[in-house]
């Protein structure tokens, strides 16, 4: 039977599974390595989430780890940004990727992007981008523009991103405040498991499922559906095969209405609370606040409507003892840092020292 957790339980242990609050890793990429794929439009505050899990406490510091090109920045997992460690690249676009492109099928019709056409920006951008030539997306952009193609800034972005999830084409060593890309096939070694999803794809999905819980656990097919649109049936299927094999532990959760959970997590993971803060300035895209889809963080008061956050950037969520209490955002002008806080329920004196302390932690990565 599954032990019983209380849900405070499972939100201090994600904490620590994602070294929030255990030891910190060596570097980003070893942050990156660990979550299997980091959600990264909002690349900024991506480097924040990395840094608050790493001995990387800069931004500079990232930018050098993602320069060296141990984890990109690529679309993977589902039609948006993700960080990803080079040598995970091609079985998760192998294994996603196909989904994705055809969930676009529409838009790229209505684009006039068909079958020809991303074939020619994919030839295209073989020339463009060959021998390590880095270019940014408007580089890009003005080139298909004097060949013809197509060009527009939807256009272009679709195209881009089809060579993405066809492990084409991959970010690049960041240009000042522009991102670039590169071949994958010129910057990154192969490995023998780059084919595994089409040779054995429920081997693949077993490994996304044991790495998605190893280091986002506990959690459930739900949070992986919404992490990596992977079938719930194929989901489960690898979840209930771990299990079985003792690979997976098996929680069973009741929230504050009463309603009961089963989430899952590697019983070898389970790092120690080591630095826990008091406060901590989460971006809307972190791994921990943006992927639980029935058991993330609860909110001061339930009526508190978080889905429009989806769609912003530059700010996140202010959590402390495990409650989403407000809202942040981080504005910066030059060498000035400004963070605003809107608390949704008034803060004692200590929760104001420990936002101001978390405060202190993002302005210091900014250097």
């Amino acid at each position: 039977m599954p032990r019983p957790v209380p849900l405070a339980g499972v939100h201090r242990r994600r904490l620590a599974t994602q070294r929030l609050t255990a030891a910190p890793m060596r570097g980003a990429t070893d942050v990156v390595r660990h979550l299997l794929a980091v959600q990264s439009q909002d690349a900024p505050l991506a480097a924040w989430s990395l840094a608050m899990r790493s001995r990387s406490e800069s931004y500079a510091a990232v930018l050098a780890e993602q320069a060296g090109l141990g984890f990109v920045r690529t679309h993977v997992l589902r039609p948006t940004w993700h960080h990803v460690a080079a040598e995970d690249l091609r079985w998760l676009q192998a294994l996603t990727g196909p989904r994705i492109e055809s969930g676009q099928a529409a838009r790229h019709r209505a684009l006039g992007l068909d079958t020809a056409a991303k074939d020619r920006a994919l030839t295209t951008l073989g020339e463009l981008l060959g021998g390590r030539n880095a270019l940014t997306r408007r580089e890009i952009q003005a080139e298909f523009a004097a060949r013809g193609l197509p060009h527009g800034g939807e256009q272009m972005g679709h195209q881009l991103a089809t060579a993405e999830v066809r492990a084409v084409i991959c970010g690049g060593p960041p240009r000042g405040t522009e991102h670039t890309y590169l071949l994958v096939d010129e910057v990154i070694a192969h490995t023998p498991d780059d084919d595994l999803p089409t040779r054995d794809r429920p081997g693949a999905i077993r490994r996304m499922v044991h790495r998605f819980l190893s280091g986002h656990g506990p959690g459930d097919e739900r949070d992986l559906l919404r992490w990596a649109n992977i079938p719930l049936t194929e989901s489960r299927a690898a979840i209930a095969e771990l299990v079985e094999e003792g690979i997976l532990e098996s929680l069973t959760v009741r929230d504050e209405a009463g309603e009961e959970f089963i989430l899952h997590a590697d019983p070898t993971v389970r790092p120690r609370t080591t630095r826990e803060h008091a406060a901590y300035l989460l971006p809307t895209f972190d791994e921990v606040t943006l992927t639980y889809a029935r058991t993330g963080f609860p909110l001061a008061r339930a009526t508190l409507d978080r889905s429009r956050l989806i769609a912003e950037a530059g700010g996140g969520t202010v959590v402390i003892g495990g409650v989403d209490v407000g809202l942040w955002k981080r504005t910066v002008t030059g060498r000035k840092v400004s963070v605003t806080i809107h608390p949704e329920r008034p803060l004692t004196e200590p929760e104001r020292d420990a936002v101001d302390e978390a405060t202190a932690r993002l302005t210091a990565f900014h250097e």
